[in-house]
Formats: C-alpha cells, structure tokens, sequence
C-alpha cells in the first residue's frame, strides 16, 4: 500500500464535519482499538517531548515521536503491569529504591496513558527536523495525517544562509531510503528565514528539498574528483555592484575523514547548484596540511571604524576577511586568528575546550553568544553543550554553562539560529546532529539517529546567568 492509499483510508476512517460548506476531516478524538497511546510531557510546561524512549524488561524499545506520542502496538504488554525505563537525554523520573528510573503502566488497547518527564537540562527540546517518520506515532493514530514525508531518511552537519530572501540550508552525508548509499555532495532545501510559526513543540519544519527530475533529494555540490564532497563556510556575501552571492569551501574526502583538497564554490542561480570556483589546495608530499580557509560557520561583525567583516570559527573564530565577494575570493584578504582555546566552567571553573558549534550577535543580551559542542566531554565523548557570552566574537568568553547533556550519544556541529526570532527575542535555537557515531557503540535511536534536532534557550532562564559575568 502507497503513502497516499494509506492516507486516503485513514481519511475514511476519521470523524467529518462541515467547515464553511466545505469536507473536513478531523483528527479522531479516540484511539484505535487496537493501540494503546502514550504521551509523554514535560511537567513543568506540559510540553511534548519527542525522543524519550520507553524500554521493557525484554528489551523491546519505543520512541515518542515530534509529538511526544507512542503508538503501542505489542499484544503482550496489553492488559498488564509493564515496566517501563524511562530514557530522555536531559528529561527523566524519579528514581525508584533500586536506582531505577521508570514507570509502570497498564496498557489497553484502545486507551491514552501520560508520562511526566522532568526536565533536568537547560535547553528545551523543539524536536527533529530532518529524518523520516518525524509523526509516525501520530499518524498511526490518525493524527498529523497532513505531514508529508521528504524521502530523505539521514542528515548529517548542517549550514544555513540566508540568501536573496531564503533560508537556504546545506546537509553532509544523506542517508535516503532506496539504498545504504546515498547522497554523498551536500542535500539542500530551503525555507522562510523565519520558518517557525512557534517556538514550542511538536516542531513542524517544512523543507522544500532540491529534487532530481524523479523527485528524489539530490545533491547539489558534486566536484572533481573520487569521494564525497562537503561543502563548509556558507555565507551570502555582496559583490561590488551589490549583487548577492552564496559562497562556500568545499572539501573532497577520502578514506573516510580524510581531506585532501579544499576550494571554494559559488551557487549557480539557474542550474540550482554549487559551481567550482577554484581549488585552494591538493595534499601532497610537499604540502601535506591545508592553509586555514573560511570552513565552519560565518559571523558578521563590524570593527570601531565601521568596517564590516566575516569571521569563520567552529565555533570560535579563526578567520575573517572584509565582508565582500571580491574579498572572500582573495586569499591575501584572509587574517588569521587565534582562538581562545577553552573556557571556565561556570559550575567549577575547570576548563572547557570547544570542539564545534557556533557564534551569533543576539539583540536580546546585546553581546555575542555560543552554543559549543565540548571537546572530550563528561558522561558522553561528544554530547557535551556548552553556552557563553562575550563582547566581542573574538572574545574573551565568559564563563560557560552546560545546556545539553546526552547519555552515551553524539550531538556535534551545532549551529545556532539567530534568524528564527526577531531581534529582541530572549528566545535562542539551535540544532545538532543527533548521532551514534563517535559513543560507545549504543544501540542506535530508531528515526532519530544520524538526523538534526533542534533545541530553545530561554536566554532568561536565571541558569544562564553566570553567562553573563555579572
């Protein structure tokens, strides 16, 4: 059965009513006999909360989706106490006498069983915006029956440039579901610069994908060359007629995180690609390690004497050159920076190096801010974030807070979103990739691994007060 029968008969299935002398169909009120749902929510706002995972004494494990929703299905749960552990990544329950945390449950077909969660970390989570079956729970249900799936089922790294208007957004690697290989020179879609209309869960992030002529997502940055192709640095910048251009590093990979060759690329308006603008370096015996080129996330920034610049970090940065086209082009134009190698702590003041992540301006503290990935991390290697604030985007950063913490997962490359909120707003979003790589060989999270989820700060939570060095 296609996507669109299937959706045609749970039409048929849900309740009618007459809106304005039109058909509407509603989301059906009741559960299906069939199937026991649950929601899970935080308790201090009674939000959903996607990714919780709920596991039984025999190992059979169900995720909540974007809706904070399980659709249980198993026959030998229904009835019956069930043990439940409760694991949440920052959301969690009380422990029991044991030091267990979960619950117990009776489900029945045909009944809505809630779980309360408490959130133990700063960040809130909005919910995945890439991957496959993001309502899947809902719409086995009957619910969120108007979400229409992209075809892509992985998303690796994020970039994000707003672009003649657009939020153009630029993923790695691409898992899609025909085959284990998929898209291997950069997925892209784009969106509104501000495409959320709400900054709470269940989060529904439309992306209209670049499609080949089949409809398939396809990428849009094949270069010369064997192996993939990740393009790194997006940024918008002018030319000297004012004239708008997309620009971006790209890397040609080898034996797996091998790079060996970087260049720059342009996008091509009317062929809805990256075109090759020049390489800027090949490894080789007599140059066995790459310059420093404007890779990472871009920030702008404006010097005493009005200049305006980019500067490139990951998260802090480490270039900048005149915010041009022309400058962008020219090497010679390129200054070198140092970053600040790690920050304090603000629980402890034990250092913190950054590995990842990113750097805005945020009209709401009036100072620069991060979202950084820890280098080497505790409990996880890589799922460690970190926020700070700083006056300049050079520094010095202030005392850091842990906002994120994951148990035995990756969560790397964040990249903050300062174009979602109006200025003012004391609201911040970011997102990661939610991975399993890198960990300690966990069994992967159905749906959401190796795919982007987004997170809010509340940049008044008092938490993040230390932040501000005041």
């Amino acid at each position: 059965m296609n996507i669109r029968t299937w959706r045609q008969r749970c039409f048929m299935l849900l309740p009618i009513t007459f809106i304005g002398g039109m058909l509407v169909a509603r989301a059906a009120d009741s559960v299906p006999a069939q199937l026991c749902r649950i929601e899970v929510v935080d308790q201090q706002n009674g939000w959903p909360v996607p990714l919780v995972q709920l596991r039984t004494t025999h190992t059979t494990t169900f995720v909540t989706d974007n809706a904070g929703v399980i659709a249980l299905d198993a026959p030998e749960l229904m009835g019956r106490e069930v043990w439940f552990d409760v694991v949440g990544h920052g959301y969690e329950v009380k422990k029991d006498g044991f030091g267990l945390r979960g619950v117990r449950l009776k489900p029945e077909p045909g009944k809505t069983l809630r779980v309360e969660v408490n959130r133990t970390i700063v960040a809130k989570r909005l919910g995945r915006s890439t991957g496959a079956g993001i309502f899947a729970e809902s719409q086995k249900l009957g619910r969120e029956l108007d979400w229409i799936e992209s075809g892509v089922f992985g998303s690796d790294s994020v970039q994000n440039a707003v672009y003649r208007g657009k939020l153009f957004w630029a993923w790695g690697d691409t898992t899609l579901p025909n085959y284990p290989l998929g898209i291997f020179d950069m997925s892209s879609a784009t969106t509104a610069v501000q495409p959320l209309a709400a900054f709470e869960p269940p989060l529904r992030l439309k992306l209209d994908y670049f499609r080949d002529q089949a409809g398939k997502p396809r990428g849009v940055a094949k270069m010369p060359g064997s192996g993939p192709t990740w393009v790194s640095g997006y940024v918008s910048l002018p030319d000297k007629t004012g004239a708008a251009h997309l620009c971006g590093s790209y890397m040609k990979i080898r034996n797996h995180l091998e790079i060996y060759e970087w260049g720059q690329c342009v996008w091509d308006d009317a062929a809805e690609k990256f075109n090759k603008l020049r390489v800027i370096w090949t490894k080789s015996d007599a140059s066995p390690k790459p310059p420093t080129v404007p890779d990472g996330h871009p920030v702008f920034w404006k010097d005493k004497a009005g200049k305006e610049w980019v500067l490139f970090g990951n998260p802090l940065p480490f270039l900048r050159c005149p915010a041009t086209f022309e400058a962008w082009q020219d090497s010679t134009k390129w200054e070198v920076l140092e970053p600040q190698k790690s920050l304090s702590s603000a629980k402890d003041d034990k250092p913190v190096k950054p590995h990842s992540g990113s750097v805005a301006w945020n009209g709401y503290r009036k100072r620069f801010v991060t979202v950084f990935m820890e280098s080497h991390g505790k409990p996880s290697t890589f799922g460690e974030l970190w926020y700070a604030e700083a006056d300049s985007p050079t520094g010095p950063w202030g005392k850091a807070v842990k906002v994120l913490t994951h148990d035995n997962y990756t969560f790397y490359n964040p990249r903050l979103h300062p174009e979602f909120t109006p200025v003012d707003s004391p609201i911040l979003i970011f997102e990661g990739t939610y991975t399993q790589e890198f960990a300690d060989r966990p069994v992967p999270t159905a749906r959401y691994n190796y795919n982007q989820i987004l997170y809010r700060l509340d940049l008044d939570d008092p938490a993040l007060k230390p932040a501000a060095g005041k």
